[in-house]
């Protein structure tokens, strides 16, 4: 590629020319600015502010950074990204660790706090229409390994890892946006029948939801929130419900009430069953259906799914035909169909992060430590979503791109940034050969036009 340059103006090749790009955006709308305001680390400031290198672990993990060791390769290498942010220099990674060991407990709220305003200013759940449609908040755990003698980690539940050590993330995610409502650090005991209240607690905060918006905001959770006393809980709250029911034991004797069994069309070997017996234990109408598997053995695993959803709901909820409302078959696989859907979710999002944010890659010792970067990768998380938005005009098919694309074949698009003599950005060059930059060229534009900033290919 050639560089564009005159007397007054100055290239500088950048790796990541579009997540230059983004980070003019996010520059503009001050995204960092409650954070210098709210978050306040008590540390002595040499030549960077403690918020100064929160944001510049920030914008590595945007970079794909696994490690904050990254920082001193990906980010102080690159000066035309740094500026793009807004940022002069960079902190030399070891002092970004510094500040992070640095918090305590006070500024990780502080940094809740700010992440909350954030997200209410800028994102698309906060702003959901709860007289349109119902919202769907998804509630989930996964395990954090990390080494034995970091603070609060103990054994527990990691996938695959047997007496593995580590932290549980309680993570409240907003479905229909595909946003990160809430993020939450527990110890490696931790599973979602404790942690499940005061992660709904914390989104109701974050989202503001008053009783009313409750009411229309369906809580979907697998069998560890599915105890009796959490979904009376949440029923107590106001909350629509669609969650798995906790006991095993209670799911083998409800399904012996089962009067006739339906095959699954979809699943080859289940079958669902309205459960009979009469829910009295709960605090408001539920529905039970049962949902049966055939194991290898010849034997059934069985659980029990409970819901508060109305027929028209499900039916709407998963996209069929209204008229299938006047069909109880229908109307039964559609319950049991919206339950699977956590698995294009929820369960998609914390993978997508292992994998394209490195989720479970950045282990710090302190336990508020690993909280701030938490909060960080979260925040990240939502910015990604929120760029996918901004670019998808000119390209349909990022709808469809995940966290580990967005990073790897998108924000890793390489080309040159143009500086005016006042150091301005006015020109970002990208690298024609990149198989997506055509496409994003009118996307970029648009999206700095407010910066009056021109966008071009460059010539190989």
């Amino acid at each position: 590629m050639k560089k564009i340059k005159t007397e007054k103006q100055k290239s500088r090749y950048s790796p990541y020319a579009v997540l230059a790009a983004i980070g003019m955006k996010l520059k503009a709308m001050n995204l960092f600015g409650i954070i210098f305001q709210t978050v306040n680390i008590a540390q002595k400031t040499v030549k960077h502010k403690p918020a100064e290198k929160l944001m510049d672990a920030f914008i590595a993990i945007l970079a794909g950074a696994k490690g904050l060791v990254e920082i001193n390769t990906r980010l102080r290498s690159d000066r035309a990204l740094q500026m793009a942010f807004g940022r002069t220099t960079c902190a030399e990674q070891s002092v970004v660790q510094e500040t992070l060991n640095a918090c305590n407990a006070e500024n990780v709220e502080e940094m809740q706090e700010a992440v909350d305003i954030i997200y209410r200013k800028h994102s698309y759940g906060y702003k959901h229409n709860y007289k349109q449609s119902k919202q769907l908040l998804d509630i989930d755990m996964t395990g954090m390994p990390c080494g034995a003698k970091a603070t609060f980690a103990t054994k527990g539940y990691f996938a695959h890892q047997r007496n593995r050590r580590g932290r549980q993330l309680g993570r409240v995610i907003a479905a229909n946006y595909q946003e990160i409502v809430v993020d939450r650090l527990f110890d490696g005991k931790t599973q979602l029948n404790t942690a499940l209240q005061p992660l709904v607690i914390a989104a109701e905060k974050t989202l503001e939801l008053t009783p009313e918006k409750r009411q229309s905001t369906i809580l979907r959770i697998d069998a560890g929130g599915g105890s009796l006393d959490d979904v009376n809980w949440m029923l107590e709250r106001s909350y629509q419900v669609h969650c798995k029911d906790y006991s095993g034991e209670r799911a083998e004797k409800l399904a012996q009430s089962v009067s006739e069994w339906i095959d699954d069309p979809k699943v080859t070997g289940r079958q669902i069953g309205r459960v009979t017996i009469a829910a009295s234990q709960y605090v408001k109408p539920v529905e039970r259906i049962a949902v049966r598997c055939l194991k290898n053995n010849g034997q059934w695993a069985i659980g029990v799914l409970i819901s508060t959803l109305s027929p028209t709901d499900v039916i709407t909820l998963t996209n069929q035909p209204i008229d299938r409302i006047n069909s109880p078959k229908a109307v039964l696989l559609a319950n049991v169909y919206f339950y699977d859907l956590r698995a294009g979710s929820i369960e998609i999002e914390i993978k997508e992060d292992k994998q394209g944010l490195g989720l479970t890659k950045r282990n710090k010792k302190r336990f508020q430590a690993q909280e701030m970067l938490m909060l960080l990768g979260s925040l990240a998380h939502n910015v990604i979503v929120w760029a996918r938005c901004w670019l998808s005009p000119s390209i349909s098919k990022l709808a469809s791109f995940g966290m580990m694309r967005m990073v790897r074949d998108i924000f890793h698009l390489s080309g040159f940034i143009v500086f005016d003599s006042f150091g301005n950005i006015i020109h970002i060059v990208l690298n024609e050969l990149a198989p997506l930059a055509s496409a994003l060229v009118n996307s970029l534009r648009s999206l700095l036009s407010f910066e009056l900033i021109t966008i071009n290919l460059g010539e190989t």
